[in-house]
């Protein structure tokens, strides 16, 4: 199921995958008290997170994060497309995030395009990753 949540909702699973060596504090970023939150429940449980920046007719995916021993069953990309048909319906044009270069595979298989050459983030080798989004 998928759920809307609260920054607070987000941090922990956020925290464990994306920074385990940093606090949680550390892990709230610009923009975060406006953004829009989301989250997959598997059995009462939250295992997967993501929050969604909107800026005019686009969105931004940011802080992706699924916990590893549940990675790998499509509850990230089940996530990622109720976010997307949620996006249709606030008529944003223009999906984008800044993937993980190991992660481009996964948001291909979505329908999203490399809009980028290879940078980096902290140390981490990014791709930006595009779609538009067809309103009804």
């Amino acid at each position: 199921m998928i759920v809307s949540l609260t920054l607070d909702n987000v941090l922990a699973i956020r925290q464990k995958v994306l920074w385990p060596n940093l606090s949680m504090n550390c892990c709230i970023v610009d923009g975060d008290k406006d953004a829009m939150h989301y989250g997959a429940m598997v059995d009462n449980n939250l295992v997967s997170v993501a929050s969604v920046f909107i800026d005019n007719d686009a969105a931004c995916l940011r802080k992706f994060a699924t916990l590893p021993s549940f990675q790998g069953r499509g509850i990230g990309s089940f996530l990622v497309k109720s976010i997307l048909t949620d996006l249709t319906m606030k008529k944003v044009h223009l999906f984008w995030c800044d993937a993980r270069e190991t992660a481009v595979s996964f948001y291909e298989r979505l329908g999203m395009t490399v809009s980028s050459e290879r940078y980096y983030k902290q140390d981490i080798p990014c791709i930006k990753m595009t779609m538009t989004i067809n309103n009804p």
